[in-house]
């Protein structure tokens, strides 16, 4: 399982704007959802699909995308 995070810390909203707010809202299960566990493949699929909206890679070394994956151990609570 994959977590999939907002990371605030992104500081741009040129992603957000081009696309990549439609493709958050497609996977989250609400429109204000900040993090959301999904299964290895759909995140790699995600993943794939929201590098490809002008704007993924435009954060700093800290932050580089507006959006990162966490791996979760299976005995995770919050998996």
């Amino acid at each position: 399982m994959v977590q999939l995070v907002i990371d605030f810390e992104f500081p741009s909203r040129d992603w957000w704007e081009r696309g990549g707010q439609q493709l958050w809202e497609g996977i989250a299960e609400s429109p204000d959802a900040a993090k959301v566990v999904v299964d290895d493949d759909l995140a790699a699929s995600w993943l794939v699909q929201a590098a490809r909206i002008e704007g993924w890679d435009a954060g700093p070394e800290y932050a580089p995308h507006p959006v990162r994956a966490v791996n979760l151990a299976d005995d995770d609570p919050d998996a």
